[in-house]
């Protein structure tokens, strides 16, 4: 069995000259969590197995902001890095890659223009591109969708929402994984909104249910708040890799905390 991941993931708003990490509640009410970089280079210390940075405010203007993030976390850190928010071209993923970033992750993009999808996993390699998925319980309108049955019996189909969970699009997340995958994503990072900076577990029945549909590797992502929720997400969720934000920024978790209590119960992890 591969072993499973843990990963940091750093919101990046590029307001302040440097870039500043925050975290909110479904991406809203943001507080800060500190230097981008320094943030990196203390999970690289502790363990991490890869970092993702998300540029929140993800404006054309400040992308070289961002890209000088990245060659400076290069310098420091040692550990995969994946850059995704507000990437849209193929000249974008480009530079970022150039920076030093070993992924790219893309959302909106990919939703409004799947073949952003195709053609980057060619030319750049599907081990390059992660398509994230951002998506919220519909209980409306189930036929034709692929129903999940939720932990109090009731059942809901997950429909994709792009602008940082803003815009609901109607189209079903288990087929879109199923797309993404057959356009030649190697890895899908999934956010669902109705546990996302909630602290209070992971949406298990949708990261289950994608984990199911496809084989390329799922980041679950939204919940984590206590170390039994990365445990669930890893093995009733069946993850290949579990991202965290607050718990690690401010100190309520350590990385090696959740690693030794994943060993303890079973669970393959990296040293």
């Amino acid at each position: 069995m591969l072993a499973k991941r843990i990963i940091p993931c750093l919101d990046v708003t590029l307001d302040r000259v440097g870039g500043c990490v925050v975290k909110g509640v479904e991406f809203v009410n943001l507080r800060e969590a500190g230097d981008p970089v320094e943030l990196a280079k203390r999970y690289n210390r502790e363990g991490a197995d890869e970092l993702i940075f998300l540029d929140i405010t993800a404006s054309s203007d400040r992308r070289r902001t961002m890209i000088d993030v990245i060659e400076r976390t290069g310098e420091e850190v040692f550990i995969p890095m994946t850059v995704g928010g507000g990437i849209s071209t193929i000249e974008e993923i480009k530079k970022i890659l150039r920076a030093g970033a070993d992924k790219v992750t893309v959302n909106t993009a990919a939703v409004k223009n799947p073949e952003l999808i195709d053609i980057s996993s060619k030319i750049f390699g599907s081990q390059c591109i992660v398509t994230a998925i951002d998506c919220r319980r519909n209980f409306n309108d189930l036929e034709g969708k692929e129903v999940v049955e939720l932990e109090d019996g009731s059942k809901a189909w997950y429909e994709v929402v792009i602008y940082g969970g803003r815009t609901p699009v109607g189209i079903d997340a288990i087929k879109w994984a199923r797309e993404v995958e057959r356009r030649g994503s190697g890895e899908i990072m999934l956010t669902s909104m109705n546990t996302d900076g909630r602290k209070d577990g992971y949406d298990l029945p949708i990261t289950r249910a994608i984990s199911e549909a496809v084989d390329i590797p799922i980041i679950a992502s939204g919940g984590a708040g206590t170390l039994e929720h990365i445990y669930d997400a890893l093995t009733a969720g069946k993850a290949d890799a579990a991202l965290a934000a607050s718990i690690f920024h401010f100190r309520e978790i350590e990385i090696e905390e959740v690693k030794r209590y994943l060993r303890e119960r079973g669970v393959s992890v990296r040293s």
